[in-house]
């Protein structure tokens, strides 16, 4: 006859394994902690958009007193300068006001200086044709010997973004080419203590493939305590990028972090640290904190206004989100894999029960027998009636966990981590009770809520007028009418991930949970109702709300 440790053995066994499946990779603990700096000062964000606000509109008294139009063209020179990595519309519209004011002045030297400010306003908006023909109007001898470098800086910056957004074994080696000329024209001028001489020379190696230098001159750079934040910023993600490139993610992702708590502090808005660090955090399976920092990436591309960086970040938002829900989806199983573990170790005990009981019935005599039987007979069916009572509560919550398929936020992994450790403190105290009451009250009812409408909002904030323009295809009578507490519903939802990039009709019904069919369902009904051609539906969809 086996022993009750025979018969539990081999179930703790499977439930161990399948603890540790399920135990979610963590990040090492310094990292972590330095994401959790990061994430405290994120939270501060406006307070310091603030603070940079405060100075900005002590410029903009400084150029309403303005006497001249020699003090209006240097007072528009430090708005635009407070603008340029602030707010693109805005450091545009003094690049403008400081050429008109360098006409009205016919000074050559501010003209040329006011047209280095334009380029550089269309080089950060990603309007490369626009920068690139205003840069060749640009007459370097008349430019003051103090604007000179920039002009080479802003000339290396524009190929090397070039080459970046080619990527290309064939022409992005030419761009890094020139762009490297352009910084030898600006390191002859810049002194070489400064940080720009430091910096661009060792942005030089990186692109020349001299890595090992690079990195070298960028750590002795990043040493220095006389870096202002945005230096900090600029040198700490290209620092990155050598770490990346060579495979180390978590060096990356520390300089990462660095970069974007100086951008935050420093209230720059035209950066590409936190989505590079989110896409980052996402690969390591880390998408409690790529939310973060991709949400950020957003708020940072739409408060700026540069083309380039909303499609950029548009890119990975919907990988984070399909992430989520994938993780939610595993989670889901691993619980109701976890709920037939509890069950089937409650039928082994039952079972053993049973066989000591048989066994001390056999050495009482027949009067005893009697009686004892009597007794073990009620006891086992109090025993049943548990067991049963228990079974249907098991029951009960995997039938919770079916309709549980949407995704939760990122507190849902400490959820988790909770749960999973009083488990195990409960299994090996044997309080079942306890158990069954944990298990009962999970509910992914709200956290489904809560990410529908977080993609939603999420969304809207990249595609503001998408509902307006989705409804400009339609007669007013088959107008989509959301109602007073929706921001998208299905209709609408399907067509927002097609315009976030998916077009993938499988993906779109693994993302919402319906199955294929129904998502053809959805868009065939759409699709009939418009006032254009479906096969063109799609494309206007994409056109409408750009």
């Amino acid at each position: 006859m086996p022993s009750i440790t025979q018969l539990v053995k081999p179930a703790c066994i499977a439930l161990f394994v399948f603890l540790q499946f399920s135990a979610h990779a963590q990040l090492n603990d310094t990292l972590a902690q330095e994401l959790e700096k990061l994430n405290q000062v994120i939270k501060n964000v406006p307070e310091y958009d603030q603070q940079k606000q405060a100075s900005i509109d002590q410029l903009k008294q400084q150029l309403s007193g303005a006497t001249s139009l020699a003090q209006h063209f240097d007072a528009s020179m430090q708005l635009f300068e407070a603008y340029k990595i602030f707010k693109y519309d805005s450091a545009y519209s003094y690049a403008r006001r400081m050429q008109e004011t360098a006409q009205q002045l016919n000074d050559p030297q501010r003209m040329q200086s006011a047209r280095l400010t334009l380029c550089f306003s269309l080089l950060s908006s990603g309007m490369y044709k626009e920068a690139h023909d205003s840069l060749l109007h640009v007459q370097v001898h008349l430019l003051p010997d103090s604007s000179k470098p920039a002009f080479y800086a802003l000339m290396a910056r524009y190929y090397y973004d070039l080459g970046d957004f080619d990527n290309d074994r064939y022409y992005t080696p030419a761009y890094n080419s020139m762009g490297g000329a352009y910084v030898d024209s600006a390191l002859a001028l810049w002194p070489e203590a400064s940080w720009s001489h430091r910096y661009f020379k060792g942005l030089k190696e990186l692109r020349s493939g001299n890595k090992e230098t690079a990195r070298t001159l960028l750590h002795q750079l990043l040493l220095s305590e006389t870096l202002s934040l945005h230096e900090v910023a600029i040198t700490a993600s290209t620092l990155a990028d050598l770490y990346l490139q060579a495979g180390d993610y978590n060096q990356a992702i520390a300089l990462l972090s660095r970069a974007v708590m100086a951008d935050v502090q420093a209230s720059t808005k035209e950066t590409s640290a936190a989505f590079i660090l989110a896409s980052l955090l996402n690969k390591k399976n880390d998408v409690k904190n790529a939310a973060i920092y991709v949400d950020q990436a957003i708020a940072d591309a739409l408060f700026y206004g540069a083309r380039q960086r909303k499609v950029q970040v548009s890119t990975i938002l919907p990988l984070i989100e399909a992430e989520k829900l994938n993780i939610v989806e595993t989670s889901r199983k691993q619980l109701a894999w976890y709920a037939g573990t509890v069950t089937f170790l409650l039928v082994l005990v039952i079972i053993s029960a049973f066989v000591i009981l048989q066994q001390v019935k056999k050495l009482k005599a027949a009067q005893k027998i009697i009686l004892q039987a009597s007794q073990q007979q009620q006891e086992t069916n109090h025993h049943l009636a548990e067991v049963n009572e228990k079974l249907q509560e098991a029951n009960r919550i995997k039938e919770e966990y079916i309709g549980y398929f949407f995704n939760v936020n990122a507190e849902f992994y400490d959820k988790i981590e909770r749960f999973k450790k009083s488990v195990e403190q409960k299994l090996t105290d044997r309080k079942l009770d306890e158990i069954r009451f944990l298990v009962a009250n999970i509910n992914l009812k709200k956290e489904k809520e809560e990410l529908v409408r977080n993609f939603d909002q999420a969304f809207l904030k990249l595609f503001p007028n998408f509902l307006h323009a989705f409804n400009s295809l339609f007669k007013e009578e088959d107008q989509v009418k959301l109602k007073e507490d929706e921001l998208l519903n299905t209709d609408l939802r399907i067509y927002a991930l097609i315009r976030m990039g998916i077009h993938d009709t499988e993906k779109i019904a693994h993302i919402l949970q319906y199955s294929v069919n129904t998502i053809n369902t959805y868009k065939t009904r759409i699709k009939n109702k418009s006032l254009v051609p479906n096969d063109e539906f799609e494309r206007q969809v994409m056109e409408q709300s750009a």
